[in-house]
């Protein structure tokens, strides 16, 4: 198929009301979900992921790719008004934003944030367009003993740099693992671990586990502590952004974009990490770094193309290899799996009117976010005063419906608010949930990679070495441990000095 036939494939998948409208409200509900203190980008997509059965699957991933875009821009307007950030990704938007909202200039940096948002949003998309298919061409020449260390380097990265400690994130991606065995072994169709309970053979339902991992504990820590995230909203005053700001802080918000798409494009490494590195090196070009971190307007726009350059390349290693590379493209992973396709290189080949269709509906994405990012920072007080007495009990409703609708089964909610408790626990004593999730899914794809290598080698272990691209990630996988454990065992040994 030509790439004019792949467009028009793509377009006649989504050229229709109920696919813009989809995204459209997708990015309401995450600008919605991101600017309310106390939720976040992931809470919001995997509440929403229970809503998308019904739909076509295009339409429903559609809904939520909205949803963690406007997620991400959502984030920055708490950041900004009340120095409360909606999502991680946001934090390093709270370094000049905040001061600059404290000098009565609250409107101006958060309209530069959303036109670096939106400017990033387009760069990052396009980056997808041209590298997803290109990387999906190159892994087709992949066998499970490739795809086996690939993943492994997957659970790596990921165990190591979603937290600040190497045990605790290898041991949240050790535990994922172990919960990712329950069930009836695809093989010999022997249980494991499933304790004589028929509703276990099947494994944990993907969504109960997701939900009760990210949803239940913020539910619980919010009716912890009902008055966190609660401060005083600064007025957006008279200033608003202009053209000037803009091409002042053009570079720096390419230069964060670049950055946001090349730490997408690596499994595991997410937007918060990007922010701070577009940041640090918006500080270090500029010719006024000594005003940053006291109201620097390009400090804010290299914050937000920093993390929000990650969205679309995230999809990168989703679409192409099926690996995805954060905790809500885990979650839009689970989205794809339940509509009977799988992400990977044969995606390209058997779906890609969905892959176009994606394509197109991110470029439009990138429209509807500067429409609705416009109007949300104007309302964002409404928001923002949500009572938690209504918050609270509202999003609960949603997440026992959203797991009980998966099968019709209170086993599922129950597993929900076990694994709500776990999550709780997890983030009292600061073990990541990111790798649990992602150890979780990708622990089947692992086994079954590795159970498959075995039988093509006869038993033999020497098949996960058997070539250019086996060796190359077992190098990276190396080098990775290494400098994560360096960089841990600096960090302690700062932390006692």
């Amino acid at each position: 198929m030509s790439f004019a036939d792949s467009i028009l494939a793509g377009l006649s998948l989504v050229g229709n009301f109920e696919s813009f409208f989809a995204l459209f409200c997708g990015i309401v509900i995450g600008v919605i979900g991101g600017a309310i203190p106390g939720m976040s980008a992931t809470m919001a997509v995997a509440l929403t992921l229970p809503f998308t059965f019904a739909l076509q699957p295009i339409t429903g991933i559609l809904l939520l790719l909205g949803v963690y875009k406007g997620g991400i821009f959502g984030g920055s307007i708490p950041a900004i008004l009340i120095k409360t950030p909606g999502t991680p990704a946001s934090s390093a938007t709270i370094l000049d934003g905040y001061p600059m909202a404290e000098k009565g200039e609250a409107g101006r940096a958060l309209g530069m944030a959303l036109w670096a948002s939106c400017t990033a949003d387009v760069i990052s998309n396009l980056a997808l367009i041209l590298f997803a298919g290109w990387l999906a061409s190159f892994a087709l020449s992949f066998g499970p003993p490739e795809f086996f260390a690939l993943i492994l380097f997957s659970l790596t990265i990921i165990a190591g740099v979603s937290g600040d400690s190497l045990l605790r994130g290898a041991l949240s991606a050790l535990l994922g693992l172990l919960l990712a065995t329950i069930g009836l072994d695809l093989i010999y169709g022997t249980n494991r671990f499933t304790f004589g309970n028929p509703n276990m053979m099947g494994g944990l339902n993907f969504i109960a586990v997701l939900i009760g991992l990210f949803a239940i504990p913020e539910i619980i820590a919010m009716a912890w502590n009902p008055t966190a995230h609660v401060g005083k909203a600064r007025s957006l005053g008279k200033n608003w952004v202009s053209f000037a700001d803009y091409r002042r802080c053009f570079k720096s918000i390419v230069r964060g974009s670049m950055i946001g798409v090349f730490l997408g494009s690596i499994p595991g490494i997410g937007a918060a990490p990007s922010a701070f590195l577009s940041y640090s090196e918006a500080r270090r070009k500029s010719p006024h770094k000594e005003n940053f971190g006291k109201g620097e307007i390009e400090g804010v726009a290299a914050s937000e193309a920093g993390n929000n350059g990650v969205a679309g390349a995230t999809l990168i290693p989703l679409l192409a290899l099926g690996v995805p590379g954060d905790v809500i493209t885990a979650i839009i992973i689970g989205a794809f799996m339940i509509h009977g396709l799988q992400p990977g290189p044969m995606m390209f080949i058997l779906n890609v009117d969905i892959i176009y269709g994606l394509f197109i509906g991110l470029i439009v994405s990138s429209v509807f976010l500067f429409f609705v990012g416009t109007v949300a920072i104007r309302g964002f007080k409404y928001v923002a005063d949500v009572p938690k007495r209504i918050l609270i009990p509202s999003v609960l409703v949603l997440c026992i419906y959203g797991v009980f609708a998966v099968n019709n089964n209170l086993f599922d909610v129950g597993v929900m608010f076990a694994m709500g408790w776990v999550g709780f626990a997890m983030m009292r004593y600061r073990v990541p949930a990111a790798p649990f999730l992602i150890a979780f899914i990708l622990g089947p794809l692992l086994e079954d990679n590795f159970r498959q290598s075995m039988l093509m080698s006869g038993s033999n272990p020497s098949i996960l070495f058997r070539g250019p691209i086996t060796w190359f990630f077992w190098l990276l996988t190396i080098v990775t441990v290494i400098a994560i454990s360096r960089t841990t065992l600096k960090n302690r040994a700062a932390l006692r000095s």
